[in-house]
Formats: structure tokens, C-alpha cells, sequence
């Protein structure tokens, strides 16, 4: 089939090389040409594990191609997809539909014959309406239907999820879509991947409601830490404990500084709005959001209080800074929180982040760079691991040791048990654990 792809950002970008891979005939979108010619010279823009290479190998067999003329790649497509950002609006934390609404004309304008146009991107109850209205209004002869296909990309393992999802969720009631829809995901059914038909809006909330509930499933697990720091008990073995329970299961269950990302915060915030405007508060996602952003704050307080008190004068090392690992997005890190905090409280801050530094240079003033952790652990008081990245799991303590003013580790996410890192003569500070538990 041939598909434009209107948009080529984190989601358009893995959607439309995985859609390619399947055989499809893929064009990808963008009004930013220096996006598109990056693109063309196979410069990914963004961190993503093997996605430089399937992009490459896609266009070199003619099956991907680039571009700024989104009336021409319209035109030609039996299927179009918006995958263009929807971020939080500011002052009022409503998804931000702009560019979504501007897509929706411009492929309006651009149809030929029967299209089914599906939005990709996040959006909230209703959009897919209010895009079906936007294009009768532009074109009242466009013959489209149009459907809902949210995205469950996890970051770093975002093309494991395209081929190997949970399920495929869409949105229409139209027939000739369904059959287009069946069509696109063919090649996935030989690895039995449930396809879900509900109707539009249901589609588009249940988005929404993944990600608040997995959101409020790590804040749950980060309560309990709290808690468990209180009472003397293991938050880890808390969390097997519940998690072996097939009802609840592991996953989300991790202890540490607090989501972020692109996804959880303006969503949640976005699904909240949502439901207030509708006379229908959701008490628990308010309190997640809320639970949320103190604990980022809190974590601040956490390292300062492990220093004795005070960070005022202190070298503080920060291992790792993007909101996750195995990608490069700083939205709504931790880290930024922690930082500031402790950049407050009067501490000269070293960081390193595999692959974070970049876009944490126009985040954050007042910080240095370095490039790796035994150089940000240099004359420091204290290690903070904020991401855990697989390089953070075995570092070298009594080299590290060596090299620091005070052996103080803050492990915000236990990648570390207790016990092993103190017999190098370290403090640590986990998070849900006892002072002196493992």
C-alpha cells in the first residue's frame, strides 16, 4: 500500500521505517527541511536502538522516502497518517491539537479518491470529530474516512512494540476502513497480534487511559517506598511480593525519582482536563500528577539530606539524565528537578548521560558536562544516579572511591544492593530501603 506519513518526529518516524520494513510503500512527512534533508543523508534526529539502520535499509530499497511536498505525498496515498506533535497547551494543560488541525486541512486539500486518514498521534476525546469536520470544511467532495490508531511505543523499545504489540487498537465504523486498516497491519498477523476494532472515540480514550493507569502504577510503587523507608521494610521485595500476583504483575513496579517523558505528564494532565470538562473528575489521576511532581521535587531533598544536610559547597556527580534509558529525551526528566534542587541549595553540579548531554545543554545553566562517570565523579561528595543506564550497573567503586573527596552514593534506582557497594566503603542511600537494609 502506498502511505504518507505526515509528521517525522519520534512517531512518525519508527511508525513509518516499521510500516516500510513490512513491504509498504512509505512517504514520511515534515515541514522542516533540514529534518527532511538529515533524513535523506540517513542523520537520524532523534536516539532510538536500531532505528538508524532501519531507516537506512528501507530507503535504499525504495520502500521509505523523505519529504517537504506533503500535497504530493497526499495525493498518492491510499492511507495517510498524522503523527505530528500534540504537546501540553500552555496555561491550561489541554493538549495543544494546532498541529494536528493543520494537518487535517492540508491533507484535506491535497486528497485524491478514497483515503483513509488515521490519527496517530495522541489526542483526546473528540479529535477525530473535530478532523473529520475541519476536512468536509476544506473539501466538502473528500471522499475520507477517518480513524483513530493510537500509538504504545515505549522509548528505547519502540520498534519491538510496532512489530511486536500488545495489541493494534482502532478506531472506526466505517467498513471500507476496517478492511484498509486489516490490510495495513497484515503482515503482523502472523505473530498473532490481537487486532482491537472499537469505535473512534473509544480509541481515543483508551490511549489516554493506558497511560494513566500504568502513570499511577509507578506512583503507587513510589508511595510505598516512601512508606517502606518509614517502617524499615524492602520496597523491592514489596513490589515482587504484589507483582507475582498475576492480577497486578511486575511491570511499572520500580521504585524510583518519578515519570516523565513525553508520554505520562501531558497526558495524564491532558486526560484530566478532558474529564473535568465533562463534569466527570478523576480524582486518583489528579492525585497521580500531583503525587508526581512533588516526588521529583522530593528527590532533591533526598541527596541533599544523604550529604548530611547541606550541598552548599558540594561536588555533586549526576549519573545519568534523560528520563530513561536507551533514548535521548530530556521532557520532563527527573533529573531536572533533582539538579535544580541541588543547584539551589549551592552545590556545583558534574553530569554525564550516554546520550542526553545534548539536549540537557539548552536545559540546564550552571552545569558541567563530562564524558563518562568516573570524570564526574572526580573530587565529588556524592554519586546521584538519577537513569539506569546498563553502564551505571558495574561500576568500579574502588576506583571511584579513589577519586572522590566522600564515598556517598544515591541510588534513585536501585540498580545497587546496599550491602555490595558498603563493602567498598561507600554510604548508600537507595530508595525504599531501610538505612542499612540491602
Amino acid at each position: 500500500m502506498r502511505i504518507a506519513m505526515i509528521g517525522a518526529g519520534y512517531v512518525g518516524l519508527v511508525s513509518g521505517a516499521c510500516l516500510a520494513d513490512f513491504g509498504h510503500q512509505v512517504t514520511c512527512v515534515d515541514l522542516d527541511s533540514g529534518r527532511i534533508e538529515a533524513l535523506r543523508s540517513n542523520r537520524i534526529p532523534i536516539f532510538e536502538p536500531g532505528l538508524d539502520r532501519l531507516v537506512a535499509d528501507n530507503a535504499a530499497a525504495g520502500r521509505l522516502s523523505f519529504t517537504t511536498d506533503i500535497d504530493g505525498a497526499v495525493a498518492s496515498a491510499s492511507v495517510v497518517f498524522i503523527a505530528v506533535g500534540t504537546p501540553s497547551r500552555r496555561g491550561d494543560g489541554h493538549a495543544d491539537l494546532t498541529y494536528v488541525h493543520a494537518a487535517a486541512a492540508s491533507i484535506a486539500r491535497a486528497v485524491k479518491g478514497f483515503t483513509t486518514v488515521v490519527t496517530k498521534s495522541t489526542v483526546p476525546l473528540g479529535t477525530g470529530d473535530e478532523v473529520e469536520r475541519i476536512m468536509r470544511e476544506v473539501n466538502p467532495d473528500a471522499d475520507v474516512a477517518v480513524v483513530s490508531n493510537p500509538e504504545f511505543l515505549r522509548e528505547g523499545a519502540a520498534i519491538e512494540d510496532f512489530k511486536r504489540p500488545d495489541r493494534i487498537l482502532v478506531g472506526t465504523d466505517d467498513p471500507r476502513a476496517r478492511t484498509v486498516m486489516e490490510e495495513v497491519y497484515r503482515p503482523l498477523y502472523l505473530n498473532q497480534a490481537p487486532l482491537v476494532f472499537t469505535s473512534r472515540r473509544t480509541a481515543e480514550l483508551t490511549k489516554y487511559a493506558a497511560n494513566a493507569f500504568l502513570a499511577m502504577k509507578i506512583t503507587f510503587i513510589n508511595e510505598m517506598a516512601d512508606l517502606c523507608e518509614k517502617a524499615g521494610a524492602d520496597v523491592q521485595d514489596v513490589a515482587r511480593g504484589i507483582g507475582l500476583d498475576k492480577r497486578i504483575g511486575p511491570k511499572f513496579l520500580n521504585a524510583g525519582p518519578g515519570y516523565g517523558g513525553s508520554c505520562f505528564p501531558k497526558d495524564t494532565v491532558a486526560l484530566v482536563k478532558t474529564a473535568q470538562d465533562l463534569d466527570t473528575p478523576l480524582r486518583l489521576v489528579e492525585a497521580t500528577v500531583e503525587v508526581n511532581d512533588r516526588r521529583k521535587r522530593a528527590m532533591g531533598r533526598k541527596v541533599i539530606a544523604a550529604c548530611g544536610g547541606t550541598v552548599r559547597g558540594r561536588r555533586i556527580a549526576v549519573l545519568g539524565l534523560t528520563f530513561k534509558p536507551n533514548t535521548d529525551d530530556m521532557r520532563e526528566a527527573p533529573s531536572l528537578s533533582v539538579i535544580r534542587a541541588l543547584l539551589d541549595g549551592g552545590a556545583e553540579i558534574a553530569a554525564y548521560d550516554p546520550e542526553g548531554m545534548d539536549s540537557a545543554r539548552s536545559l540546564l545553566e550552571g552545569v558541567r558536562f563530562v564524558d563518562d562517570a568516573y570524570s564526574a565523579a572526580e573530587a565529588a561528595d556524592c554519586i546521584v544516579i538519577v537513569t539506569e543506564w546498563n553502564e551505571f550497573r558495574s561500576l568500579d567503586f574502588d576506583r571511584l572511591k579513589q577519586t572522590m573527596r566522600q564515598p556517598v552514593l544515591v541510588d534513585l534506582r536501585n540498580i545497587y544492593r546496599g550491602a555490595d557497594v558498603r563493602r567498598h566503603g561507600f554510604s548508600y542511600h537507595g530508595v525504599g530501603r531501610a538505612a542499612a537494609s540491602t
